[in-house]
């Protein structure tokens, strides 16, 4: 790594380890992309036609970093465990969200600082909300950037799992890219066939091995929503999300609670 990326990296980190939730996460994933890299072109006919370029959030931009922040143990376990969307997933997914946000401004600042501009997108909610299509996917700009492949369930699988959240940077300065993973390189599913997980657990049968309808699982999000009326915004559910590719790549056995690797 060069010195700009070592910056971002430690900033990163060091937001997560001093953050109050600290033991709700694991170290993060980061990688990084050029921002004229014609995979981000394709995004407006693999995602949407509305889909942002890295110029369109930067018009200088040389380079787009994503991170994921993994979800720990226990707040996976938790979410396995409860019949319901677990109370602690909901609350990691509004906490994360403002992690995300926090880290942004404060690389925003720091980076700002080294002379280095940049420019953001929220980590959630910027979507049309007629045909629930994202106007800046993160997973699919983390795909770029190498975090990972993606699996059955439509999420972003990392060498730390599936389970977590994910942001995105575009910067005006350089920084070497990081290698690609095959598109469905860590699935299960797409490895032999083998797992089929993801499709059992979807509490709405949103999934399929050939279908996503995101209305339906969008309609589920709600409903957490409402379930959790102290709270604030979470519309999430990540049932998919708490199996074998939770913690990492997928490997045997399948059963939800053997699929912890410490």
């Amino acid at each position: 790594m060069n010195k700009l990326s070592k910056l971002i990296v430690g900033e990163i980190e060091g937001s997560i380890k001093s953050s109050p939730h600290s033991s709700w996460y694991r170290g993060p994933v980061i990688g990084f992309a050029d921002a004229h890299d014609p995979s981000f072109a394709q995004l407006k006919k693999l995602v949407g036609p509305n889909h942002l370029t890295p110029q369109d959030l930067l018009p200088q931009a040389r380079t787009v970093m994503a991170f994921f922040i993994p979800f720990s143990d226990e707040i996976i376990v938790a979410n396995q465990n409860t019949p319901f969307v677990a109370r602690e997933w909901a609350l990691a997914y509004i906490e994360t969200n403002q992690l995300m946000g926090d880290i942004c401004m404060r690389l925003f600042k720091v980076l700002n600082f080294e002379g280095v501009g940049c420019a953001w997108e929220k980590p959630t909610h910027n979507f049309d909300e007629t045909n629930l299509i994202s106007y800046w996917s993160h997973k699919h700009v983390a795909y770029i950037c190498g975090l990972g492949s993606f699996g059955l369930h439509h999420m972003l699988i990392t060498p730390k799992g599936c389970a977590g959240r994910i942001g995105s940077m575009v910067i005006d300065t350089h920084i070497t890219p990081s290698p690609k993973v095959g598109l469905y390189q860590y699935c299960g599913y797409y490895q032999d066939g083998s797992c089929r997980w993801c499709i059992e657990a979807c509490p709405t049968g949103a999934l399929g091995e050939n279908r996503f309808d995101r209305h339906r699982c969008y309609k589920q999000l709600l409903e957490v929503d409402r379930f959790y009326p102290d709270l604030d915004l979470c519309d999430v559910c990540g049932k998919c999300a708490v199996g074998p590719c939770a913690l990492g790549v997928y490997t045997l056995p399948l059963s939800a609670s053997s699929c912890l690797r410490k």
